[in-house]
């Protein structure tokens, strides 16, 4: 198939050697826009172990042409942001043509995009995933150079609207439109494949303060005294920290540590749970829930950030931040309750509204109107 355009995507995070997981929710965008265009995605990261001052490395990971520079680390602050410029200066050379740029987190990789739009005439526009804004007003050069880089954003495309609305809220004024991230519904699907012991899940990055893990396990403590036979796996980086608050609450025999595993590997888990557990204190509208109702796992969420704009109601139970005596209850409920004949509804809802075509038209959509408004 002849490609439309070709994107150039600039991030902010992104997988690497260094980081393999580090936005791999940008990455999936990048796959699904690169269904109907052609995609180069660039990224620069330090790296502890590089020999050399600078490593560029190219490939292609999934129809995206990837394209990762390192730099040596160091604390001297004109240093880095030289071997920064430096690697973006070698990087830029390895780029075809490309006609649109879209950024991923608009501080401070947009600098970027507003240099190609004034001297390339290179229109952009900017995805948003970040929760800071959630939990913190900006300031300082950060939000000056957050305003000229969203004014000059052909569109701003937040995650959730909840995210959209906080953003303007910190002052950053343009033309916005919500645009969520992507499930793979090929991957997440219902299998079939339940445990026969009940089966909690929750899978982050672990942040206490964020997730809110130690209230979840406080809960299961709770649950022990109500139900005997369960599992609650808890998967993600650096879950085994949380080994003390385990024994001290004496749930060792029902909580299950799992350190970060592969995006491919998160169907299998979530098709052999009965309930995901979702208990953060912030949140924009996280992947991991979307992609429960995909396997068609119903999910206990608190009721935070953009979570309820795509929380139909017979998927699941939202809940006040921070009650346990609710999250508690909810779990009692689903314990009787079996989800098997809602799984294909639930795939379906997600398939129609957050699957990579669906995604890949509507990023389509946006770099197309901004190109006709240019051209004019």
């Amino acid at each position: 198939m002849e490609k439309k355009l070709h994107i150039l995507f600039l991030n902010g995070w992104y997988p690497s050697r260094v980081m393999p997981y580090n936005g791999d929710f940008i990455q999936r965008h990048a796959e699904a826009v690169a269904i109907k265009n052609k995609v180069t995605s660039i990224h620069v990261i330090t790296d502890d172990n590089i020999n050399n001052n600078l490593e560029i490395e190219k490939k292609q990971i999934n129809g995206v042409t990837t394209i990762i520079g390192y730099v040596r680390p160091t604390q001297n602050i004109i240093l880095k942001a030289y071997l920064f410029y430096k690697a973006y200066k070698q990087i830029f050379k390895l780029i075809e043509p490309y006609q649109f740029v879209h950024v991923n987190r608009i501080y401070p990789i947009g600098l970027i995009a507003i240099y190609l739009k004034i001297f390339k005439k290179k229109p952009f526009i900017v995805s948003e995933h970040w929760t800071g804004y959630l939990t913190h007003n900006i300031r300082g050069l950060e939000k000056f150079f957050s305003n000229a880089i969203a004014k000059n954003a052909s569109y701003i495309c937040p995650v959730s609207d909840h995210l959209g609305s906080m953003m303007q809220k910190n002052g950053l004024k343009g033309n916005y439109t919500t645009i969520p991230n992507v499930v793979n519904t090929d991957i997440f699907k219902p299998l079939k494949i339940k445990n026969k012991t009940f089966t909690l899940l929750h899978i982050s990055h672990m942040g206490d303060q964020h997730k809110n893990i130690s209230g979840q396990l406080r809960v299961i403590a709770k649950l022990k005294e109500k139900i005997s036979n369960f599992n609650f796996y808890l998967i993600g980086e650096n879950s085994f920290r949380y080994k003390p608050i385990i024994k001290e609450l004496n749930i060792e025999s029902n909580v299950i540590l799992i350190n970060q595993i592969k995006h491919s590997e998160i169907p299998e888990y979530m098709n052999k749970a009965d309930l995901l557990i979702q208990f953060s204190n912030y949140e924009n509208l996280p992947c991991v829930i979307l992609e429960a109702f995909a396997c068609g796992l119903p999910v206990i969420s608190t009721n935070v950030g953009g979570i309820s704009e795509h929380f139909p109601d017979n998927f699941g139970t939202l809940i006040s931040k921070n009650n346990e005596k609710e999250l508690l209850t909810s779990i009692l409920i689903f314990h009787k309750y079996s989800n098997a004949e809602k799984a294909l509804i639930m795939h379906k809802y997600i398939e129609s509204k957050f699957s990579p075509p669906v995604l890949c038209d509507k990023f389509t959509s946006l770099y197309e109107q901004a190109l006709l408004r240019i051209n004019k």
